[in-house]
């Protein structure tokens, strides 16, 4: 693999559900070796610590959303953050919960926008987040920001979204927890959707060198957003919305594996790790093994 200049951003979101926990995850995932594994793969890692929320009105707990405030002034900070990193580097956004990807994603389709280059996002998750403030029935707006980038209505008060993400640039990988407003507007939508039952069926591999081909055809960008709830969580308990019946250990790797042999990744999202609720940090070990994998760790090298 090229050698890369992997930017690590520290995003300690916690605002995104009602569950505390996840504002570890930065520094559990420095803890779990991050730096030494990109590393000793011979990229250069650039730590830029961990972010503050841009400034925000207080959230007074009012209504049905989960400090909201909070969510848009970390949005904000990680568009500016996401554009900036991307010209100097692989930005990899150390979350916190899901909601860090409402900046990062838009961040980095700003970018992708100023080269003339089309941005692809590979969304490894057990939920499509799909939601808007408007239709979410939890409050919880880590189940927002495929809406958001997307273009969805409802997101009043937040940063406006200027280059949205084409549908058909978005695949869903993972999915086995889609309520049934959700369901009906996906289904109205040209996001591409793979959930585990089809992954039973045809396997992981087919699915996702058809999508990497069409990011490839089309010079674009490829942002990889990973939720520890792709995982199935005998594999990665740490996390707060845990569905049985996740990826395994294998297809989680051979994902990450495609991934790297492509070459086409330009920015990273670890999301939804919360520390508090993990067994001697087995599942941040994990994340980092998977991140690794994403940049070119092998157990034996092969030709592609």
């Amino acid at each position: 693999m090229t050698p890369k200049t992997c930017i690590l951003i520290g995003a300690p979101v916690d605002s995104g559900k009602g569950r505390r926990g996840c504002l570890m995850g930065p520094d559990a995932y420095r803890t779990a070796g991050l730096t030494e594994a990109l590393s000793d793969l011979g990229h250069k890692v650039r730590d830029m610590g961990n972010l503050t929320p841009a400034t925000h009105a207080p959230d007074t707990g009012e209504g049905k959303l989960v400090r909201p405030n909070e969510t848009i002034g970390w949005t904000n900070r990680l568009i500016r953050v996401a554009e900036d990193a991307m010209a100097r580097g692989l930005p990899i956004f150390m979350g916190g919960d899901h909601s860090l990807s409402l900046g990062s994603v838009a961040g980095v389709a700003n970018h992708a926008a100023t080269q003339g280059r089309p941005l692809f996002v590979l969304w490894l998750d057990a939920h499509s987040d799909y939601h808007t403030p408007e239709t979410t029935s939890s409050g919880n707006l880590h189940g927002t920001p495929l809406g958001y980038v997307t273009g969805r209505s409802g997101f009043g008060g937040f940063p406006a979204v200027t280059n949205p993400v084409p549908q058909e640039n978005i695949c869903i990988v993972g999915l086995r927890s889609v309520d049934a407003a959700e369901k009906q507007a996906l289904q109205q939508t040209a996001i591409l959707r793979h959930d585990m039952r089809s992954i039973d069926e045809t396997g992981i591999a087919a699915p996702l060198a058809a999508f990497l081909d069409q990011v490839a055809a089309a010079n674009g960008l490829l942002h990889v957003s990973l939720d520890v709830d792709f995982l199935d969580p005998m594999i990665a308990p740490a996390v707060g919305t845990t569905v049985p019946g996740g990826a395994t250990m294998r297809e989680a790797h051979l994902v990450m594996e495609m991934i790297c042999d492509s070459d086409l990744m330009t920015s990273l999202d670890l999301v939804e790790l919360n520390p508090f609720l993990d067994d001697h940090g087995r599942t941040a070990t994990v994340m980092v093994d998977l991140a690794a994998s994403a940049l070119g760790r092998r157990v034996f090298d092969r030709p592609t």
